[in-house]
């Protein structure tokens, strides 16, 4: 992921996702990160005026595909998305959360979640999934997950449907994609 080259301080609170300022915070109880950039992103899915970064978070995991009829395709067949299952981890490897679907769910260890509707992708080079943003809808439980506004999709590895053949022959057969991908979860100011 690219990030701006002006340090913000952040620390994790303790069992939970959400980051906040913490410039008053003794040493050893923060964590320096750079600040997500939103102009490192196609402008399609930037997030608006009004937001701020909430968190981020690193999912790592795999989205199943299916062999299907095309629709309205008659004796046509193509690869289906099924659904995605990703471990969401902070900037140092530690899992906070899971990613779930459908319908697509992000779920903090503390058990509160959100699911989101679609506003935006973007192309995000050969070989991998789209850049997206989606809009959250209410959380879910108490936790990480309150206030969550927008979710965004980017710095992606993989996940898109196999390369094998998806013949008639093969209807109902089921791959596994491996993937990677930045989940940059954002609030309200």
């Amino acid at each position: 992921m690219t990030m701006k080259t002006a340090p913000l301080l952040y620390c994790l609170a303790a069992g939970t996702l959400v980051l906040a300022g913490c410039e008053s915070m003794s040493p050893g109880k923060t964590m320096s990160m750079l600040a997500f950039d939103q102009a490192t992103v196609p402008e399609s899915i930037r997030v608006p005026a009004g937001h701020k970064l909430a968190w981020e978070t690193v999912g790592t995991g795999e989205i199943t595909y299916e062999c299907r009829d095309k629709a309205n395709m008659a004796g046509q067949t193509e690869w289906v998305f099924v659904g995605p299952k990703a471990v969401l981890a902070d900037r140092h490897g530690k899992q906070v959360g899971t990613y779930y679907g459908p319908p697509a769910t992000w779920q903090a260890l503390d058990g509160s979640r959100v699911t989101a509707t679609q506003l935006a992708v973007a192309p995000a080079g050969t070989g991998n999934l789209p850049y997206q943003l989606v809009k959250a809808n209410p959380a879910m439980g108490s936790g990480a997950m309150q206030g969550v506004t927008y979710i965004q999709r980017v710095a992606l590895k993989g996940g898109v449907a196999p390369a094998s053949p998806c013949t008639p022959a093969q209807k109902g057969t089921r791959e596994i994609v491996k993937y990677q991908a930045d989940y940059i979860f954002w609030k309200a100011l």
